[in-house]
């Protein structure tokens, strides 16, 4: 049997990382296919020396004494919630793992530019790489390896890849036209991703849905799993990536108390004992959730899935904005209006209708395994 690796970021503590890492490869392997993700991390580069420190400085200057003071406050804040949040993030990684290990299988090596085992080109016959912002050089650091320099350029495929950014900064654009102009097919999961690479290299690239749109509801239930701590009445579920500031914290609370919910907060040090729920049982939270409140791409498509009311917040905190890829997905399925500030004016959070969603899934499905046929052609 042929051999597929898929190349993704590896993530221990994300929902939509894991989740999107097991569609992908069910969707290959539902193609008659051998798939094994590839363990992979970057490398940071390192920052130091006299020009390091000058960027500091200038950076430092340009903050006014109230923005000091701010962050100051907020240092000393993050430092009491440290040990907390530690204890929480180990719990969590350790669930994270066990899912990992249930549902996916991982190679047996790390990938990293230090450490390439010779044998790859002969181990697959494909690699995709995809789906989530793997391609993201705040994140990724631009690596040569995320672009699959490790197998010969025919083997190397896309699979709705993310940059998670709408521009590439100018240190990095050169370097990315050469990886992508060395990509055997290329797809994306984002409209701005499509323009970035239509810019650096003249190549048009399918935009595909995330594979977790691929996989069928019916699928997602099989495997989601009963929450230990979820209520026994009805609640009203965040999940967001970003800060929670106490406005919003306070709007959140109000929608809740307004319909008599319970509030339960995943991926929140305000809710703690959940803290470590894995992806099995995310699942299971969105599908009994009266409303979803989040800022996350992946918990809106859960929501579309199992017809769970959801509200989309704009990103707070250090993390904000990356919103391209909500208002890509939120437009190909004709839920623009599902934005809070939209939303809070009639205070029509719960009216919603997912009669059209089946059919949009079911086009965009067909697209992504169109495109698949086109790119596992015989070498």
């Amino acid at each position: 049997m042929k051999r597929i690796g898929i190349h993704t970021i590896i993530d221990y503590v994300n929902y939509g990382n894991r989740l999107q890492n097991y569609a992908a490869q069910e969707i290959l392997k539902s193609l008659g296919y051998e798939v094994e993700s590839i363990i992979n991390y970057p490398t940071k580069p390192v920052e130091n020396g006299l020009a390091f420190t000058l960027k500091r400085i200038v950076n430092a200057l340009k903050l006014s004494p109230v923005t000091i003071a701010q962050k100051a406050l907020e240092k000393i804040a993050d430092r009491k919630k440290r040990p907390i949040y530690e204890a929480c993030q180990h719990d969590k990684a350790k669930s994270f793992k066990a899912f990992s290990d249930k549902y996916i299988v991982e190679s047996d090596f790390t990938l990293q530019l230090n450490n390439i085992p010779d044998n790859l080109n002969e181990r697959y016959d494909y690699v995709f790489v995809g789906s989530d912002q793997i391609w993201n050089p705040n994140i990724r650091y631009g690596s040569s390896l995320d672009f699959l320099s490790y197998v010969s350029k025919e083997k190397r495929m896309a699979l709705a890849p993310s940059f998670g950014v709408s521009v590439i900064p100018d240190e990095f654009k050169e370097r990315y036209t050469n990886y992508l102009n060395d990509m055997a097919f290329l797809s994306v999961r984002e409209e701005k991703g499509a323009e970035i690479i239509q810019t650096l290299c003249v190549r048009k690239a399918e935009v595909l849905v995330d594979p977790t749109l691929v996989l069928k509801s019916e699928d997602w239930l099989k495997i989601a799993t009963v929450a230990k701590n979820k209520p026994n009445k009805k609640y009203l579920l965040t999940y967001f990536i970003g800060a929670v500031s106490n406005k919003r914290l306070a709007v959140l609370k109000k929608m809740a108390n307004d319909k008599q919910l319970e509030l339960v907060m995943l991926n929140s040090l305000h809710d703690t004992e959940r803290y470590a729920a894995d992806p099995a049982e995310f699942l299971d939270y969105i599908r009994s959730a009266s409303l979803v409140c989040t800022d996350s791409f992946h918990c809106i498509i859960f929501s579309m899935h199992f017809k769970s009311p959801f509200v989309v917040f704009d990103r707070e905190g250090k993390s904000a904005p990356m919103g391209s890829r909500i208002d890509t997905l939120l437009g190909k399925f004709h839920f623009e209006t599902r934005k809070q500030k939209l939303l809070e004016i009639n205070n029509e959070y719960f009216d919603i209708k997912f009669t059209h969603v089946a059919k949009i899934m079911e086009t965009e499905r067909k697209k992504v395994f169109d495109y698949l046929e086109k790119a596992l052609k015989p070498l």
